[in-house]
């Protein structure tokens, strides 16, 4: 499957957390062609600061691999990954990373920075983004505007 194909994937992880009223963020993680662990942002319903969507899916790869390593996988998330996401990314040595809107308040990845292509660290991941992009950006777009619309009321 391509890229496309697996960011459809994580845009409907994202959709799971816009029907709970959370911020619609949607990840997975892919290891030889199989979704192997999904998350969508939570913080809100468990009020917890690290349930976001990558970190949930992180987990669940871990277990689902039965190791902390993660190198031979693919992050797909509809947004680009904050500075708590980048360092859990690189902590577990996923290889590549695929985002679809960036984040200019808190991207690193590339918006305000680039935390998982800094040769400080010893670990790397590849960045791709940009994929689906206008569809990730809408359903942050249209949640807030809606969010926006509802507290007018």
């Amino acid at each position: 499957m391509d890229d496309a194909t697996y960011m459809m994937e994580a845009i409907r992880q994202a959709n799971k957390a816009k029907a709970m009223n959370e911020v619609p963020i949607g990840a997975i993680i892919v290891h030889d062609e199989n979704v192997i662990a999904a998350g969508y942002n939570v913080r809100e319903t468990s009020q917890t600061t690290l349930s976001h969507a990558e970190l949930i899916a992180i987990k669940k790869a871990n277990q689902a691999i039965g190791s902390w390593r993660l190198e031979d996988c693919t992050l797909y998330v509809t947004l680009e990954p904050c500075p708590m996401c980048a360092g859990a990314i690189l902590q577990s040595r996923i290889g590549r990373v695929v985002y679809g809107a960036p984040d200019p308040k808190a991207g690193c990845a590339g918006t305000l920075m680039n935390l998982l292509d800094d040769k400080r660290f010893n670990h790397q991941a590849a960045v791709t983004s940009g994929v689906l992009e206008a569809e990730c950006s809408g359903l942050l777009t249209d949640f807030f505007r809606e969010l926006r619309g509802n507290k007018k009321k």
